[in-house]
């Protein structure tokens, strides 16, 4: 089940950006033309520039990028070629009895610096409190065109990064069967994982209930399908549904409509990378909770500095179109069609499911809903606290019931 020599052949990684990287980017920040947001306090228009402009002075002359790649450099790292397309990832050995190696896939914008706090729980349980019997060996990597796994091929969606995550975690690492998680775009590409490779797979834990095959429909670019809200509905769920297309609609149909027309000027202007993230991490983020103080300013502009330096945003981006050009095909037709052993930790933070308030609530709307038959479920859990990033604002939840998850397959 695991791997017990270090990797063959691997050269320890370490991020050190040239210095004219981080001066050209401070110099751009210096000459921003910030844009004279009229009547847009409350963000009614988007990220306001009473927001965007003192973040961005800090960035430019406060910010300490060699500290957090200090930190960022404090686990073991790799960065390998796989299919002609870089990999850079974490892998941190667990210190229990037998700990099932564990693959944890971020989404979108995530860089592998959102799951880093995973580590400690997952690798040394007995030191956070838990039972070593529960330790994983941690492979964290950054999506082939995200963050450090840069620059990649043009043509890889969630499905192509599958294969080269299973090629990452049984030929390079050496592991007969492991385990993977994943949230938002890492769902899918787990959901590929566990449908493609079940043999290999230990279980699977997710934060949503993504299956395969999604992005298929005609109006691909259309979260809602092009369904109206309902003329008799409540007013609560009249505006959970709001809410829903408010948060995530104008975020996938630019990215499946307009990848390289968006990217262009995202990947020129680093304030404009980073108002585009920034509307993700705050619109997405828990709607009841505290976001300066889930957000630290050093953290945003960490993960904002790893996207700019390796120029990522577009490759991110074409992700989603590419699950468009480059359709999913099953395997086989077995069902469910992820047949690996599920489980799952949903947050009541996130804008979705709409009219959803209560634990219960949760739990049924995933029972009863559209996306459970595609999974092999053994575990299922929610929280009050947290939204859409599920294993950074809630990584306590996440961690228990992941451990739960495969207390049942050990």
């Amino acid at each position: 089940m695991s791997s017990d020599d270090k990797p063959r052949d691997l050269e320890p990684y370490k991020i050190d950006v040239p210095q004219e990287a981080l001066d050209d980017l401070r110099d751009r920040l210096k000459r921003t033309r910030f844009f004279d947001d009229l009547d847009n306090e409350e963000e009614y228009y988007g990220i306001s520039t009473a927001y965007l402009k003192p973040l961005v002075e800090y960035w430019a002359d406060g910010f300490d990028w060699r500290a957090q790649e200090q930190r960022l450099n404090a686990h073991e790292q790799f960065k390998v070629e796989i299919d002609g397309t870089p990999v850079h990832f974490y892998h941190v050995r667990g210190k229990g009895p037998n700990p099932v190696p564990l693959a944890v896939h971020s989404g979108w914008p995530w860089s592998s610096g959102f799951s880093l706090p995973l580590i400690g729980p997952l690798t040394d349980p007995a030191a956070h409190g838990g039972d070593p019997a529960d330790s994983f060996d941690v492979v964290i990597p950054d999506l082939p065109g995200f963050g450090w796994s840069t620059p990649a091929r043009g043509d890889l969606n969630y499905w192509k990064i599958a294969d080269i995550m299973h090629k990452l975690m049984t030929e390079v690492l050496g592991y007969d069967k492991y385990a993977a998680a994943g949230s938002d775009y890492g769902a899918l590409v787990t959901s590929a994982l566990g449908h493609k490779y079940a043999d290999s797979i230990i279980g699977l834990h997710y934060g949503q209930d993504l299956p395969p095959g999604m992005f298929a429909n005609e109006r691909f670019w259309d979260l809602t399908d092009g369904a109206k809200i309902p003329e008799d509905a409540t007013p609560e769920l009249r505006a959970g549904l709001e809410n829903f297309v408010s948060t995530y609609a104008s975020h996938v149909a630019v990215h499946m409509l307009d990848a390289s027309t968006l990217t262009h000027g995202l990947n020129d202007s680093p304030i404009g990378m980073l108002a585009w993230l920034l509307r993700r991490w705050k619109k997405w983020s828990d709607k009841r909770g505290d976001f300066a103080a889930n957000f630290p300013r050093d953290f945003i502009l960490t993960e904002a500095t790893t996207f700019w330096v390796n120029q990522a945003i577009g490759s991110s981006i074409r992700m989603y179109r590419n699950a468009v050009r480059y359709p999913w095909v099953p395997s086989h037709d077995r069902r469910p069609v992820v047949e690996a052993p599920a489980g799952f930790t949903f947050l009541l933070g996130d804008a979705y499911p709409p009219g959803v308030n209560t634990v219960e609530e949760r739990i049924a709307a995933f029972e009863n809903g559209p996306t459970r038959d595609s999974f092999n479920v053994i575990n299922v859990n929610a929280h009050m606290k947290g939204g859409h990033f599920v294993h950074y604002e809630n990584p306590e939840a996440f961690v228990g019931d992941l451990r739960v998850t495969f207390r049942k397959l050990r």
